[in-house]
């Protein structure tokens, strides 16, 4: 009897655990040979599922932005909650805006704002945070932690170990 395979699962699958790699090498030390012995699959079947590099950091990005949630802490205020959640995104934001950078090199502002990875990425993040003030305040808000995120990597704080 033929295996049967949810095609869409195993896609998923293979973006999310994609992300590490991306996290660990960047976006221009990463070839579609390397992902694929990483993921112990061939090379044809990663360009099955993915036909450039750039759609398996798409997906790659879609399925980790599907982690960006607003953290449980009841019955606390506005303040504390965004504080929560700049607390959790704090240990990995150094290596995102690493590979961030990294995958925006040499790309136009037009193409920046144009780019879909860039628009999931952002879209998640402003989900998140307007869960917790509403939509009148969340561009200043989000302003405000991921400066407040920034600085902190500078500062050597909340690196991943």
């Amino acid at each position: 009897m033929p295996k049967i395979v949810d095609h869409d699962a195993h896609r998923a699958d293979l973006a999310l655990r994609a992300a590490s790699y991306f996290s660990e090498h960047g976006y221009g030390g990463v070839s579609m040979r390397k992902v694929a012995a990483h993921l112990g699959v061939s090379k044809s079947a990663l360009y099955h599922y993915f036909p450039t590099k750039e759609a398996l950091f798409l997906a790659t990005t879609k399925e980790v932005m599907k982690s960006v949630a607003v953290p449980q802490v009841g019955g606390t205020t506005q303040a504390a909650q965004i504080q929560a959640l700049t607390e959790a995104m704090a240990p990995t934001f150094g290596s995102e805006m690493a590979l961030l950078f990294d995958y925006l090199r040499g790309k136009s502002a037009d193409e920046i704002a144009q780019d879909e990875a860039m628009q999931v990425s952002v879209a998640a993040h402003r989900a998140a945070v307007a869960e917790i003030v509403g939509e009148e305040a969340t561009q200043e808000t989000l302003e405000r932690m991921m400066g407040r995120l920034l600085i902190g990597y500078f500062r050597g704080e909340n690196r991943e170990t």
